[in-house]
This record gives structure tokens, C-alpha cells and sequence, in this order.
């Protein structure tokens, strides 16, 4: 089984509060997501801000022509400090999503770390070098740059 891990650090020039209040509010995950990627969250009756054992089901366009249903679940959440939301139903083996925040002289770090593994062996290694890092690396710039204009 192919293993990789991906992590991306982003400053913010705001508070920690701010910060967090963005990060654990599920629907904006539509906001910082690409367009081209037509993110919509299903799950019925979502609340507000997030809670330890939260099921978020959503839709997405993976690839041009292919759209899947991804369900993830909140199971970690230390407030203000971190959460972690892993995959159970999606298109990977493993997915474990690590989400920091750290407050520093004149505004907040932010890092993520993905732990992920691809399906199908070594053609998941394959893909994971063609595609699959790189599009982690376009989802996370564009998602730095959206962050940067609505996080004050």
C-alpha cells in the first residue's frame, strides 16, 4: 500500500478567533474549494460549526467527467488548537486530514497535513506522481489565496 503525506503552511494576518471561526464552519468548505471541482455539500440538516463525531457527506468533480460522493468525519477537535477530519466513504484507501492553527506575532499559522493513501496498489503510486500530488498542491493554492481575501 502506497503511503504519502502532503502539508501546506499558510500566515494569516488575523486573530486566532477569526481564523478558527472560518475553519470549523463546514460550509465554507465550498468557498475555498476550486469551482472547477463543483463542491456541494449534501448532508441534510448540517449544523453551524462542527462537532466531534460529525458526518459531512459532499459531492465533487474529481476529474473533468467523473463525479464521486465523499463522507468524511470530524473525530478530533481541540478548540482553537486543531481538528482532524478522516475519510470513510471516498476515493482513497486512507485519508487523515490534520488541520492546525498556531497564534504568532501579528496573526495565525495555519498548517495542514493530509495523510492519504491512493486505491488500486502501484497504479495508485502512479497516479499519486501523475495527478493525485499535484492536484493536492492547485486545491491548496487556490484555497490559500480565497483564505487571504476572507479571513481578516
Amino acid at each position: 500500500m502506497a503511503f504519502y503525506q502532503f502539508k501546506q503552511e499558510q500566515f494569516i494576518h488575523s486573530s486566532i478567533e477569526s481564523v478558527w471561526n472560518f475553519i470549523a464552519t463546514p460550509h465554507n468548505l465550498s468557498k475555498i474549494t476550486p469551482p472547477e471541482m463543483d463542491f456541494r455539500i449534501s448532508s441534510i440538516q448540517m449544523k453551524k460549526c462542527m462537532y466531534e463525531g460529525q458526518i459531512i457527506s459532499y459531492k465533487l468533480k474529481l476529474l473533468p467527467l467523473v463525479r464521486i460522493n465523499w463522507v468524511t468525519e470530524i473525530t478530533t477537535i481541540k478548540d482553537r488548537i486543531y481538528f482532524i477530519d478522516e475519510q470513510r466513504i471516498g476515493p482513497y484507501k486512507l485519508w487523515h486530514h490534520e488541520h492546525y492553527i498556531e497564534k504568532k506575532d501579528k496573526g495565525v499559522l495555519m498548517t495542514d497535513l493530509i495523510s492519504y493513501s491512493p486505491p488500486f496498489g502501484f497504479l495508485g503510486a502512479i497516479a499519486n506522481t501523475l495527478f493525485i500530488k499535484r492536484q493536492l498542491k492547485k486545491i491548496f493554492a487556490y484555497r490559500s489565496q480565497i483564505i487571504d481575501k476572507l479571513i481578516h
